[in-house]
């Protein structure tokens, strides 16, 4: 695994998942290996059209916390894939209910240390998953890498279309 160290910045009036995307894009290109296939891919967690940030803090991670107790938000995962022919991208997409979050349970997570780097400041597949009421959608695209739309790309590319 290569990483891709690009600016993730979100533009101004962008919507969440053309941000998904254009990370996903923008990592796959990142990776500069001579007839390499490259799978690039970046999560995004929003409340309504406000993004939540890939939590570095614990009052980052506290208020993302706090935002998403007791309502619903939506993941974004973008999935670009870069062969010799091209480059394709898919998104994955999932509506997610939090039940309400006790102040004991934010902090419990918040000492978990698992919020780290995550959008959204949780991470569905670990202890966060008890707070979690409701899915729409791809639970691999919460996870990180939608699976339907990766294998979807990566068929494609067998058969020489990307």
């Amino acid at each position: 695994m290569l990483p891709a160290d690009i600016d993730e910045t979100p533009r101004a009036k962008e919507s969440p998942r053309a941000l998904a995307l254009r990370l996903a894009r923008a990592k796959a290109l990142a990776v500069d290996v001579a007839d390499a296939v490259v799978l690039g891919a970046d999560t995004v967690v929003a409340v309504g059209r406000r993004l939540l940030p890939k939590t570095e803090t614990e009052a980052e991670a506290r208020a993302c916390l706090e935002l998403l107790s007791g309502r619903g938000h939506r993941v974004y995962t973008g999935v670009a894939l870069k062969t010799p022919h091209g480059l394709r991208t898919r998104l994955g997409e999932a509506r997610v209910s939090f039940k309400v979050l006790s102040v004991a349970e934010i902090e419990a997570y918040i000492q978990s240390d698992e919020w780290r780097g995550k959008a959204g400041g949780y991470a569905i597949q670990g202890r966060a998953s008890r707070f979690i009421t409701g899915i729409v959608g791809s639970y691999s695209a919460i996870v990180g890498l939608p699976l339907f739309e990766t294998a979807n790309l990566l068929e494609g590319a067998q058969e020489g279309k990307a």
